[in-house]
């Protein structure tokens, strides 16, 4: 009896691994695997975004009235060119932000929503500095997007871009962001392109750029293929809060009001960076002699690390920002002057018309 008790209990777990085994891996001994039931299977879809967001997307037509040169067979005449783009609604009140190229000239502008109402529309603003423009129609229910934070946006994050592609009416690609910061492309004077390989034809111009949840992160652009007006996976995109600033300052000011300082900088050599001790900072080349920076006290040759705390290495990144400042506002400096570390606070002035 006691032998009976000792081998009881180890054969019936053993019988009870072998069943549980058998169940979960079928294929171990020689049985059909059980069939994966179609709703086991979790569905990627972006349907929940697409719907989101497209209503705040419109199509833009727009018609220039060109007049052809009189020639000696015939009297001048005058014939109509048309295009196409797209929109985005960003406020509840008419406001719609897309592309200075895309309405650019027109002599009227007719913008179709996603419910299929049409409305005229008129310019607000333009600003040719990033080739955006803010239209205005007169509607109501409008839904506007959702605004994203495309500084938490991160290279390799799904992003759909949302438009009018060749007239099509809305549609939607999908893709990822190839880079951030994409500037020196002699496209704009300020840029800082989000970079995608979502696909961008022409007509997504003035569309949205939006992440997995539908939020705008970005105002598609331009597509870079120098040799075609087709997309060659690089799409580029306004970030949603640099044109959010714009659009803002055209409708409070009727033109874009920009923050500076009134310094030229250059980015250090790695060779300087090291003799400083230094692992990123801007070089003062030059200096408005009444410029905020001056009248704060900065000086050629002074070494710009930090602006409000952030470290800085790109003098691009750092014009833009300042660019987005608030004249009037005070931003923190930190800076080396002959090895040693300084701060102070200047009042950001605003950028003269004439100021690159």
């Amino acid at each position: 009896m006691s032998k009976l008790k000792r081998y009881f209990w180890p054969v019936v777990c053993g019988t009870l691994l072998s069943l549980l085994i058998i169940q979960q891996y079928p294929h171990w001994v020689g049985l059909p695997a059980k069939s994966i039931q179609p709703e086991s299977i979790e569905r990627i879809s972006f349907a929940n975004a697409v719907s989101k967001a497209t209503p705040s997307v419109v199509n833009i037509y727009t018609a220039t009235k060109v007049r052809d040169n009189q020639t000696q067979r015939r009297l001048p005449s005058e014939r109509t060119e048309l295009s196409l783009g797209s929109g985005i609604i960003m406020d509840a009140k008419g406001y719609i932000i897309t592309n200075l190229h895309v309405i650019n000239g027109a002599d009227q502008i007719l913008v179709m929503l996603f419910d299929g109402r049409e409305a005229l529309a008129r310019v607000v603003g333009v600003d040719p500095d990033t080739d955006l423009a803010v239209l205005k129609i007169e509607l109501n229910n409008l839904i506007p997007i959702t605004l994203g934070d495309p500084n938490q946006a991160r290279v390799g994050d799904v992003v759909l871009a949302i438009g009018n592609p060749y007239g099509f009416g809305h549609s939607v690609s999908q893709g990822i962001i190839s880079a951030t910061g994409r500037y020196n492309l002699k496209l704009t004077k300020y840029e800082n392109y989000i970079q995608t390989d979502a696909t961008i034809n022409r007509g997504n111009s003035g569309g949205a750029l939006t992440d997995t949840d539908g939020h705008l992160l970005g105002i598609n652009s331009a597509l870079f293929n120098p040799n075609s007006d087709s997309s060659d996976g690089i799409g580029l995109a306004i970030p949603a809060d640099t044109a959010t600033h714009i659009m803002q300052s055209i409708i409070l000011n009727g033109r874009v009001v920009r923050g500076w300082m009134g310094v030229e900088v250059e980015q250090l050599r790695p060779s300087d960076l090291k003799a400083l001790n230094l692992n990123q900072g801007l070089l003062i080349t030059g200096l408005s002699k009444e410029g905020p920076a001056s009248q704060a006290g900065l000086k050629e040759e002074d070494v710009i690390t930090h602006i409000n705390g952030r470290l800085i290495n790109d003098a691009r990144a750092a014009i833009n920002r300042i660019a987005l400042t608030t004249p009037g506002q005070g931003v923190d400096i930190e800076y080396i002057r002959d090895g040693i570390a300084y701060h102070t606070e200047i009042i950001v002035g605003t950028r003269p018309a004439t100021d690159n």
